[in-house]
């Protein structure tokens, strides 16, 4: 309880005592504080008025006081704080929707409206009671015990609000916590409800999951109840192992599962992770098995890219350079695999640094959780070798300055040098120049791009434009010769 002291909750009781309000902090501060996890939200739930409340905090504090009307609520900062005021209510649904029917009540009324009893939680703020603790559901017992369970019976709390079939996932996954048993029945019973709640609210729990410490927990009983099936059903593709005789392939489920925690124990990028989950989603698409080869997935990077553009499209995630981040990192993840089986060459990391370009370090990061074998010789073979490819690619980049390579052939200068439209002959031009440039021909400068530039020009028959310089050189020496 020594949270408790934090002047904020000094302030927010002496308020209310003036206002006549019995005031109280409910829910997840609490429910962090008692697991010694650090929060900033501060949710403060009063017997009145929590507008009212709020504004008299805020003139006390010093700070502007955000209202949203619609919701009942006042937001307002102190410090680090984000504390949020709203008045206890109770509500009511309909089947057809999960937005309710909201009235005045009671600090019970709002006890019993929470999604889980560690949400329930609650200390008051009032004179009399000062940090006393009001737990009706068994909240603290439940988060020693470590386990998710509804205040009321677990199908009314999911039909009245679907959602809270995705919060209870996402909580076990986040606290690493088990769902009650009748609970988690009550979600694969209701799942159907899921398809009332909008994709964007989806969206936001699914991302606390990705960026759990260990998403594919929330990952693996989203499976288990079903709900991935309308969260992302093309995991579930993913699936399974296929046998030809003796020979089989990897349940690419569990290895894309290993692969997006591995990721997790490296990175907090959320687009990162996502690059993650769906760097092998066109598996089950391109899968063949070739006599004397085995099974072969030839090409699922590059469905796999354009995937992602179907996925993003169909979950309403944002259709813009986080996209275009993910399908860059799983059309090219294979690309440091196949160098740290083969002879790291130059050209090929130049062409590796072109194409990445400031990706390079993520797709490093999503290629080495890529390595998923058992056996502890071919992990630490493939691991030394991208080793290899990280020194080289320092190397080529300090040499060569190809990362964010800019070809110093422009269209401009093609048009201005040689009387050209816009069309094939400049295309043609700067990829020669770009290929030589990569594969170490010629220097990344423009003097060498331009010597290199007049050979092939006069290969394919186009006149130089000559300068009034040059045309003034060429009288005097016209002269001299006379």
């Amino acid at each position: 309880m020594k949270f408790l002291n934090n002047k904020i909750f000094e302030i927010v009781s002496q308020e209310a005592q003036i206002l006549g309000v019995e005031a109280f902090v409910i829910g997840g501060f609490v429910r962090d504080s008692l697991l010694e996890r650090k929060s900033t939200d501060i949710d403060i739930v009063c017997e009145g008025s929590g507008i009212e409340l709020a504004q008299a905090v805020g003139e006390r504090v010093g700070s502007r006081v955000t209202i949203f009307k619609n919701f009942g609520t006042a937001m307002l900062r102190w410090g680090k704080w984000e504390v949020e005021f709203v008045g206890a209510r109770k509500e009511s649904y309909r089947a057809s929707s999960r937005k309710p029917i909201v009235e005045s009540g009671t600090l019970e009324d709002d006890q019993l409206r929470r999604d889980f009893t560690i949400n329930s939680l609650a200390y008051s703020l009032n004179y009399n009671s000062y940090g006393n603790l009001i737990d009706p559901f068994g909240g603290v017992d439940h988060l020693k015990e470590r386990v998710i369970k509804t205040p009321l019976e677990p199908k009314k709390t999911y039909s009245d609000d679907p959602l809270r079939m995705l919060r209870a996932i996402r909580f076990a996954t986040q606290l690493n916590f088990t769902i009650e048993s009748q609970s988690f029945n009550a979600i694969v019973e209701m799942r159907d409800r899921l398809s009332i709640v909008s994709k964007e609210r989806i969206n936001e729990e699914f991302f606390k999951i990705l960026l759990a410490p260990k998403p594919s927990i929330g990952i693996k009983l989203l499976d288990k109840s079903k709900l991935l099936e309308q969260v992302l059903p093309q995991l579930i593709e993913l699936k399974g192992v296929e046998r030809r005789g003796r020979v089989s392939h990897k349940d690419n489920f569990i290895h894309t599962l290993e692969v997006l925690d591995n990721v997790a124990k490296v990175s907090d990028n959320l687009w990162l992770r996502w690059s993650a989950l769906l760097h092998d989603i066109a598996k089950p698409n391109v899968k063949r098995f070739e006599e004397g080869v085995g099974w072969t997935f030839h090409g699922h990077e590059y469905l796999g890219m354009k995937m992602v553009a179907s996925i993003f499209k169909e979950m309403k995630l944002p259709q813009n350079e986080k996209m275009r981040y993910v399908q860059k990192l799983v059309q090219l993840h294979l690309r440091p695999i196949a160098l740290a089986q083969e002879e790291v060459t130059d050209s090929a990391v130049r062409r590796l640094l072109f194409d990445a370009g400031d990706e390079i370090e993520d797709l490093m990061l999503l290629c080495e959780a890529d390595i998923t074998s058992k056996n502890h010789e071919t992990k630490r073979k493939f691991l030394s070798n991208f080793a290899l490819v990280r020194r080289k690619l320092i190397e080529v980049e300090e040499k060569d300055a190809i990362r964010n390579f800019k070809n110093p052939i422009t269209g401009d200068y093609l048009m201005e040098r040689y009387t050209l439209a816009p069309g094939r002959e400049i295309g043609v031009i700067k990829e020669y120049v770009k290929n030589a440039i990569l594969e170490g021909k010629i220097g990344n400068n423009f003097h060498e791009a331009e010597e290199l530039t007049k050979e092939l020009a006069k290969e394919m028959g186009l006149k130089e434009k000559t300068t009034c310089k040059e045309r003034a050189i060429n009288g005097e020496r016209a002269q001299l010769d006379a």
